[in-house]
């Protein structure tokens, strides 16, 4: 448990807080813990923090600054340009690996940022024995198979030309062999055994190397799946790991909106684009300012709601680019005033909550957050912590 005392508010610097039409609020304590427990339910292995697509929406620097912090040493990241933003944030000896691999031609510069390239095809195997080649040494790299996602990795035919050909990973200095599943959050899915088997067999007829194979959910299968190196993300984020059972993680992430206006309205009255709510009796809207353009979706016109303290209150209509109207009908009439603040994400609704009734995931929840929002960080202080 975070004390009072030992929180401390971070604030960027993308808008002033007294005229934000909302204000996102991210717990890094909170994120540190989600770390630790994730970590500490992985049988000897070590435990990497995927921060890809800025940290999830949530800010890579300040976020895999916690996770050093809190013991983390190894960092994936999408692509190429993600990587070097993030290496001027980590110390120097914090390792970061690009999923993606690299394009034609990337190669030096991923080198030259003291990246390591995720190998996803023979081709960027090749590419990067080339460069060894020409630097006169081994280079580090994660080699990536295909387990049956068909998504990135090498396939079966490209992981037999390497078994009958071992020489052409000798620009290759192996940092690990990896494989990722599709169907970690779904713990009864067939093809979690599958991926396993195919995996482990794939695995052995390349040179010896860690291997790492557990996503977020994938820790959460047991022992079988961990390996040498597990990769979460969007746990580390609060996101439920599966999402059938308790969710372990503690919330990072919280969402509050400004009211802009209230107004009365009459029976029969109509509220937004394509008047997609009439009032059924006399009623009372609330304007927020936020909208699909700050990445709250437009499904949630039909089945949204936001919190005031412990009362939910239906978004009436659609949800706008830049705004939604909220019913507050029940709510008493001096209770919600212009600059008010409306809760969408927190105590009373999680990120899986907003994703469900968005008919989507959380993982797109939190990646759509948009740039409007004034941002708050909590850390904790480490002299009083």
């Amino acid at each position: 448990m975070v004390r009072t005392a030992c929180v401390q508010p971070l604030f960027d610097d993308q808008a002033d807080p007294d005229v934000a039409g909302a204000r996102l609020t991210i717990d890094l304590g909170a994120l540190a813990d989600n770390y630790r427990l994730l970590r500490g339910r992985l049988s000897g292995a070590d435990c990497a923090a995927v921060v890809k697509a800025d940290a999830y929406g949530l800010g890579a620097a300040r976020v895999a600054g916690a996770l050093w912090r809190a013991g983390c040493r190894q960092f994936f990241v999408a692509h190429l340009q993600e990587g070097i933003a993030l290496r001027a944030a980590l110390p120097a000896d914090a390792e970061i690996f690009i999923l993606n691999g690299l394009m034609p031609g990337a190669e030096a510069a991923c080198l030259d940022a003291r990246l390591t390239p995720v190998l996803n095809s023979l081709a960027q195997v090749d590419a990067w024995t080339d460069l060894s080649r020409r630097q006169g040494r081994a280079l580090p790299a994660i080699l990536q198979i295909d387990s049956g996602m068909a998504r990135l990795g090498l396939a079966p035919a490209e992981v037999d030309q390497l078994a009958g050909d071992p020489a052409r990973l000798g620009g290759v200095a192996l940092r690990a062999v990896m494989s990722h599943l599709a169907c970690a959050d779904e713990p009864a899915h067939p093809a979690n055994q599958a991926q396993l088997a195919q995996f482990e067999a794939q695995r052995r007829r390349l040179p010896p190397a860690p291997a790492s194979f557990a996503n977020s959910s994938g820790i959460f299968l047991g022992p079988d799946y961990h390996f040498d190196l597990a990769r979460p993300g969007a746990a580390l984020y609060g996101v439920a790991p599966v999402p059938e059972a308790p969710n372990p993680m503690r919330a990072v992430v919280r969402l509050d909106a400004r009211v802009i206006q209230t107004r009365e309205i009459a029976a029969g009255d109509a509220v937004g684009y394509g008047h997609g709510f009439q009032a059924p009796g006399p009623a009372r809207i609330a304007t927020l300012a936020i909208g699909y353009a700050d990445g709250w979706p437009r499904s949630l016109g039909r089945t949204g709601v936001a919190y005031v303290g412990d009362r939910a209150l239906p978004i009436a209509g659609r949800v706008s680019m830049d705004s939604l109207t909220l019913d507050i009908t029940t709510l008493p009439a001096d209770m919600l005033k212009p600059g008010d603040f409306v809760e969408l994400l927190g105590p009373h609704q999680s990120i899986d909550d907003v994703a469900s009734a968005a008919g989507t995931i959380g993982y797109e929840i939190l990646t759509s957050l948009g740039g409007r929002y004034r941002r708050r960080y909590l850390d904790r202080s480490p002299s009083e912590c």
